[in-house]
This record gives structure tokens, C-alpha cells and sequence, in this order.
């Protein structure tokens, strides 16, 4: 109940909320006689369309319109950075290790578009084993509201996963969760980051 008193004090005339939630607050939250606005992106499209939307509510259409053609720019000069003739490279995002959660769909997109799949369904609770019968070339970590203190050593130990060939190489990647995680314009950087990755291959 302390979130939702802190929130109520601010006097917001709008609560937007989004995914992952925390029912207990959304439950109250809307016990409230305010407006609250729910938000689950999934993909791509989706973040444009959220953009589109809040800077709609706020009075600031063009901007929104400007901030997406802004990020569309960036993902076509990561894409046009990319050597479409290379094998693409089998990579596993994780969003969360404990349940182990992979990366949501528009990480599986950014992943594409530097030249890579992502070898297990997207923004889904995933096993050990299916990982490891996936045989990623890459891991990339980005654990949710870690920053960039996600820990490889949690994957080089898995025993699971000795004869996956990113564990055999080595190729266990952090990636600040802000970059991946977060539904807005640093997903362009996520993407360069993981253009990074892949090409250090």
C-alpha cells in the first residue's frame, strides 16, 4: 500500500503502467477515482504505437512522430551495418534468470535486425533444458532493473549447459537491462550493443 499512498500524493491527474505489473498495486491503483492507462508492448509496432499514443495525451503529436522516425533511422543504420550474407548467429536473451524469463519479442526483433535469431520463444518462461537443446552461439544477459549487473557466471556454471557453444566459447554477453528492457528510443542503443556482440564473433 506504501506505492500506491506515494503515487496518490503526487495528485496525478493520469497513472500509466506497464508491464511487468505488480497486481496488488494495479488492484488498488484502481480502487482510486483516477485515470490509469495500461501498457504491454510486445513488439516493435507496439513501442511505436505506445510512443504515438503518450505524445497524443500529452499535446505533443509531432514529437512522438519525430521520436519514431528517429528510432526507425537508427535500426536502419544498424540493419544496413549488417552483413546479410553471414550465417546468422543462434542467440539467447534473458530478461530474468530465477524463473528463467527469455528477452520480450522486440528484443527477438532487434536480434534480426543485427543479424541473429533468437533460438527460444521470446518473452516467455523458459527451462534449462530448453536452452541448452537450443545451442545458442551467444548468450546475452539483460536482467530486469539490474542495470548492467547481470552475472555470467550464473550461465558459465550451469551444468546444463556445458556443451552449449556459447558457454565452449565463452560467449556469455551482459547488456544493461535499460537498453533492452525499456519500450522507447534506447532501444536503438540496445540494438548497437548487440550489433556489437554478435560481430565480435
Amino acid at each position: 500500500m506504501e506505492a500506491v499512498d506515494e503515487i496518490l500524493a503526487l495528485r496525478p491527474t493520469l497513472v500509466i503502467g506497464s508491464v511487468p505489473y505488480k497486481q496488488e498495486t494495479v488492484a488498488k491503483l484502481l480502487e482510486q477515482p483516477l485515470n490509469f492507462l495500461a501498457m504491454n508492448p510486445r513488439t516493435l509496432a507496439d513501442v511505436e504505437a505506445d510512443v504515438s499514443l503518450l505524445a497524443s495525451i500529452v499535446g505533443r503529436a509531432p514529437d512522438g512522430e519525430k521520436t519514431i522516425r528517429a528510432m526507425r533511422a537508427g535500426f536502419d543504420r544498424i540493419r544496413k551495418k549488417t552483413n546479410a550474407k553471414r550465417p546468422r548467429v543462434r542467440v539467447y536473451c534473458e530478461a530474468w534468470p530465477n524463473p528463467r524469463i527469455s528477452s520480450p519479442p522486440w528484443v527477438a526483433e532487434l536480434v534480426e535486425i543485427v543479424g541473429g535469431e533468437m533460438v527460444v520463444p521470446p518473452g516467455e518462461r523458459v527451462s534449462d533444458t530448453q536452452v541448452a537443446d537450443a545451442s545458442p552461439d551467444v548468450i546475452v544477459l539483460a536482467w530486469a532493473a539490474t542495470g548492467a549487473k547481470a552475472d555470467p557466471n550464473k550461465a558459465y556454471e550451469m551444468q546444463a549447459w556445458q556443451n552449449v557453444p556459447a558457454i565452449r566459447n565463452r560467449r556469455v554477453y551482459v547488456i544493461s537491462d535499460e537498453l533492452l528492457n525499456t519500450p522507447g528510443p534506447p532501444l536503438v542503443r540496445g540494438a548497437l550493443e548487440l550489433w556489437k556482440v554478435l560481430h565480435r564473433l
